[in-house]
């Protein structure tokens, strides 16, 4: 089966106010181009130094979003290149994306990355620190940054009754930050879920789904 036949296939099936983010990291731009033709337009990368080239390289009107850690040393050299930064995992990072968006004169659209999974080696704010967040209103101080929801992963597990706690466990988690600050503007952005989770993630109230497998088949490193 084609990219462009799974990209079709996969859309197809995502019910309304889902979205699909291609995760084209580890893959050639010549894959993510015919994606591209066959009309999706949101695509995931997850290392710094592998977006830039794909930026300069492919279509204009591609949204990027950035979906890996990021370090703080890299933070300013995309400011500006990215339509979302999906992990945004501690306050240090919000604050840093805030200032460089600040000085280039961009406003930058983030999630903030919550950690649910029992894996110890997945980052981000745990439950307790982004409630506090709400709560204290510290969003009030950003000057060029826009919250735009969260983002979460499930435990990687066999076991479905673990990933729909994990994935349940977000979206309360968004929906609590909805009651918390009523207030917030364009808050409506709960990306969960990838290639082997992402129907148990819609269920859960998903509306944004990161998905590189299943289109671009195994990575090639």
């Amino acid at each position: 089966m084609s990219i462009a036949s799974r990209i079709t296939a996969i859309k197809s099936a995502l019910p309304q106010g889902v979205d699909l983010v291609a995760v084209s990291k580890f893959h050639p731009a010549e894959q993510l181009l015919e994606a591209y033709n066959a009309g999706q337009r949101i695509f995931g990368e997850s290392r710094v130094q592998e977006l830039l080239p794909k930026i300069e390289t492919l279509p204009a009107d591609i949204k990027w979003h950035f979906i890996g850690h990021l370090q703080t040393n890299k933070v300013r050299s995309i400011i500006g290149r990215t339509s979302l930064i999906e992990s945004v995992d501690s306050t240090r990072l919000l604050d840093l994306i805030d200032a460089e968006s600040l000085r280039a004169g961009v406003v930058t659209r983030v999630l903030l990355q919550v950690h649910v999974a029992a894996e110890e080696t997945k980052t981000g704010f745990s439950p307790d620190e982004l409630i506090q967040y709400f709560e204290s209103r510290r969003f009030e101080n950003l000057q060029a940054t826009h919250i735009c929801g969260i983002m979460g992963m499930a435990t990687n597990t066999d076991d479905t009754s673990r990933v729909r706690a994990d994935f349940a466990a977000i979206r309360a988690l968004f929906d609590r930050i909805h009651t918390i600050a009523p207030d917030l503007r364009g808050f409506d952005t709960v990306s969960m879920g990838m290639s082997d989770d992402r129907d148990i993630a819609i269920e859960c109230g998903s509306t944004l789904v990161r998905i590189g497998t299943d289109i671009f088949g195994p990575r090639s490193y």
